[in-house]
């Protein structure tokens, strides 16, 4: 046989391998690659303190990046607006009767399955920094840096990986500073990520950081239109303990801590002992800056009206100044992500573990059902499926964050969770959302007397149910009443609307397996585990 020259056997060589690598990429899918996620949330965030949200009040511009870049939706809302249960379901996307989280008094079951588990059992890293206000050590993280209980503002301590260590500074920045070290040092390059990056502020005291003590200090805060709320017809939001004018701490929650003690309130020696927690240098920037203000407000004495508007003044100044240092945590976090090229592949959420009352009706704190405290902000990014400047206005819950990020990471959503998944809302391939939301709220007899309840709110209607030792039910129209003031439950008119949401919440409960036999039963738990008994 006669032999092929060299030029020809290597032609035949190159186009069996072309045909061979032709024939491979024609029948080999390529995994998609699995998103990194970044959730933030901070605590107590009101939404109309996000200038994405278009209130005025402040300027967010790092958090305003989220919504810019990817999605910010208006239908947040949360199923039991109180830091630990909220927490509970993020957590396990199973509403608080079901995780059994119902309150902030009785214990959170960590063995119970959480999303963060099932992404670690899939090949995720995961690690928790900051707030999570659940006793226990962290279940579905391979790190865990979290603050005990509430956490302290200045030089706080911190529980991680269950050893406890003080830090110094500033709790904001120390939280951001642990969570880049975690993204820089201890996380594995080749593996997706989940970080739960919590923020203590803008919960209560609200202390701020020296570089944002003059901020505002130029500003006079409009007092929302229902400030001077008269409660007509609402007979469960007049028997409240959240009134700034009335129940705002001079010395615990505004600051007014004299040296001479002069200035006694019941809150004063909690406040001594987060005062307490600063070094000499801090104690004497705060005292710099705070002095003056106390003997101002010693000198001038205010009573009645120019008191309740003094105090609501300098709520809002600190409460907003502790979120500027909120904002510029999250700037360093998405500047991390974007000098690594993390950017396309990582999801990131910025939300609240509820709202929170700026004043409106005359209040400070959450817990009530009404739109301040029940809507929660919410601001998503993923480059790879969410075209920037999207807006999405339907119902969505705490409940759902569990679903949806199981769903991105391509992982089976466990049949006893009781989210849903908005990936395919936020993408624009769902038609069909849900048409109403369930609301509980289960801790009192406690801090600032907001009465149990129970609801649901449609787009347009909210219906709430006050029990325990009240039975009243409120019905509001939120299109022609947004502010809730009108209750109109027992207006002719309305007759069909009531009788059609009372359909609605029977069916809710029914779907998640709520009953007035489970509410006894935790209104039980809750009262023995404080030694009380019902009423």
């Amino acid at each position: 046989m006669k032999s092929q020259p060299i030029s020809f056997i290597l032609t035949c060589i190159f186009l069996v391998n072309l045909i061979s690598c032709t024939t491979k990429t024609k029948t080999t899918k390529e995994t998609p690659k699995q998103p990194n996620i970044v959730f933030i949330m901070s605590d107590d965030h009101a939404y109309q303190a996000i200038s994405a949200y278009g209130h005025g009040l402040n300027n967010t511009p790092n958090i305003d990046r989220i919504a810019t870049e990817g999605v910010i939706f208006n239908g947040g809302y949360v199923t039991n607006s109180i830091c630990a249960p909220s927490r509970a379901v993020m957590l396990t996307g199973k509403h608080s009767h079901i995780n059994g989280k119902v309150d902030n008094i009785l214990p959170f079951n960590w063995d119970q399955d959480n999303f963060a588990k099932q992404l670690q059992n899939s090949g995720y890293q995961t690690a928790m920094v900051g707030k999570i206000h659940l006793h226990g050590l962290p279940q579905g993280f391979d790190y865990s840096n979290v603050l005990p209980g509430q956490g302290d503002y200045y030089n706080p301590d911190f529980i991680e990986n269950g050893v406890k260590k003080q830090y110094q500074g500033y709790v904001t920045n120390v939280t951001t500073d642990i969570a880049l070290d975690w993204l820089q040092n201890k996380r594995q390059a080749d593996a997706p990520f989940l970080l739960l990056y919590h923020q203590k502020a803008p919960h209560r005291t609200w202390m701020p950081e020296e570089k944002y003590f003059t901020l505002f200090d130029d500003k006079k805060f409009e007092l929302p239109a229902n400030f001077y709320d008269d409660y007509k017809g609402r007979p469960a939001a007049a028997k409240h303990e959240m009134g700034i004018y009335k129940d705002l701490d001079v010395v615990y929650d505004l600051k007014m801590l004299d040296k001479e003690g002069e200035i006694k309130t019941g809150y004063r020696k909690w406040f001594e002992n987060q005062y307490n927690r600063m070094d000499s240098v801090q104690k004497a920037a705060w005292d710099a800056y705070y002095t003056p203000i106390i003997n101002d407000f010693k000198e001038k004495n205010y009573q009645g009206k120019e008191l309740a508007e003094w105090k609501f003044n300098r709520y809002m100044q600190d409460y907003l100044r502790t979120i500027q240092s909120v904002d510029d945590g999250v700037g360093e976090i998405l500047d991390y992500l974007e000098e690594n090229g993390l950017t396309e592949n990582t999801i990131i959420v910025y939300t609240s573990d509820q709202g929170f009352y700026l004043g409106e009706h005359g209040w400070f704190d959450k817990r009530f059902m009404y739109e301040e405290s029940f809507r929660t902000p919410i601001l998503m990014k993923y480059p790879k499926e969410i075209k920037p400047g999207t807006v999405v206005n339907e119902l969505i819950q705490n409940l759902d964050f569990a679903p949806t990020f199981l769903d991105y990471a391509g992982i089976d959503i466990p049949k006893d969770i009781q989210g849903e998944s908005f990936r395919k809302l936020v993408n624009g391939e769902a038609s069909e959302w849900r048409d109403a939301i369930y609301y509980t709220y289960y801790e009192f007899p406690g801090e600032h007397h907001v009465k149990r309840h129970y609801g649901i709110r449609t787009k347009q209607y909210k219906l709430i149910h006050f029990y325990y030792d009240i039975d009243t039910w409120e019905l509001y129209d939120l299109e022609k009443d947004p502010s809730e003031m009108n209750n109109i439950y027992n207006n002719p008119a309305y007759a069909a609307i009531q009788k059609d949401m009372h359909q609605k919440l029977q069916d809710l409960r029914a779907k998640y397996g709520d009953s007035d036999e489970l509410t006894q039963q935790n209104l039980d738990n809750y009262l023995k585990a404080k030694g009380l008994t019902k009423k």
